[in-house]
C-alpha cells in the first residue's frame, strides 16, 4: 500500500536524532562555502526559511507524533500475530455445557461466529430465571476463567439480551454490539445480527434462521440450556 504524504513526512523525521541533524539536512554546500561555519548555516536555515523549515518546537512535536504512530502500528502488528489466549485452555471440562462453550470460544472471540446462549435455572435466591446471553459480547467484557474452572456459574442477568425472573416477573431486553433484539414480531422473539442483518429465531418450533444452528444440551449445571450459533460468512 502506498504511503500518504503525511506518513512519508513522519517517517523522514524519525531518521533525525536531534533538531541539529534536521537542520543539517537543509544546509546546502553553497551555504557552507560562503558562511564557513556549520553553526551559522544552521541558523540561516532555521531563521531564514520560516514556513518551510520546522522550528525546534514543531520538530520535537512532530517527531514525537511520528514515534507514537510507529508504536501503535507495531503494537497492532504484534497483537495480530500473537496466538489468541483462550480462557478454556488447559481446563479439564466434564459438563457438556462447558465443553460446548470451549468449542465455540475461539470462533466467538475472533468474530467468525456469534453465539446466543439460553439458560434457565435458579439464581442464588432460589428464584427461577431465564435469559439469552450474547456469548461473544460476554467474552469481551468478562473473565471466563472462573466459569471454565467451575468457580462461578454463568447466569443470565438484566443487562443481557433478554432476562426474565419467574418469581418477581421482572423482564428486561437489551440489544448488544452483535444483536438487535426484536420482541414485537408476530413470529415471537428474534435476534437480528448487526453484521450481516440476518435473523435468528429462537422459537423451538421454528427453524433457527439462515446461517444459524440450534443445539440442545443436557447439563448437570442447569435445568435447561440451548446454544444458537450464527456463522458469519466472509466474502
Amino acid at each position: 500500500m502506498e504511503y500518504s504524504t503525511a506518513a512519508r513526512f513522519h517517517d523522514s523525521l524519525t531518521q533525525f536524532k536531534v533538531y541539529e541533524d534536521y537542520l543539517d539536512s537543509k544546509v546546502t554546500p553553497m551555504d557552507l562555502f560562503y558562511l564557513k561555519s556549520r553553526e551559522l548555516a544552521r541558523k540561516l536555515v532555521e531563521h531564514g526559511h520560516k514556513g518551510t523549515v520546522l522550528s525546534r518546537e514543531e520538530f520535537e512535536e512532530k517527531k514525537a507524533a511520528a514515534h507514537a504512530a510507529e508504536a501503535v502500528k507495531s503494537n497492532t502488528f504484534y497483537d495480530r500475530t500473537q496466538p489468541m489466549t483462550l480462557a478454556s485452555a488447559g481446563k479439564e471440562l466434564k459438563d457438556n455445557f462447558l465443553k460446548a462453550l470451549a468449542e465455540r470460544e475461539e470462533a466467538n472471540r475472533s468474530g467468525k461466529m456469534t453465539s446466543v446462549i439460553f439458560i434457565r435455572d435458579h439464581n442464588t435466591l432460589g428464584q427461577e430465571v431465564s435469559g439469552y446471553i450474547d456469548y461473544a459480547h460476554r467474552l469481551k467484557t468478562q473473565d471466563f476463567e472462573p466459569y471454565f474452572s467451575g468457580k462461578k456459574r454463568l447466569m443470565p442477568g438484566r443487562s443481557d439480551l433478554c432476562y426474565y425472573n419467574w418469581k418477581t416477573q421482572v423482564s428486561t431486553s437489551n440489544s448488544s454490539p452483535n444483536f438487535e433484539v426484536i420482541y414485537d414480531d408476530p413470529n415471537g422473539l428474534l435476534f437480528k445480527n448487526k453484521r450481516d442483518k440476518k435473523i435468528m429465531n429462537v422459537d423451538p418450533l421454528s427453524g433457527p434462521g439462515e446461517d444459524s444452528n440450534r443445539t440442545f444440551l443436557q447439563s448437570d449445571l442447569y435445568i435447561h440450556v440451548v446454544i444458537y450459533d450464527h456463522n458469519i460468512r466472509t466474502v
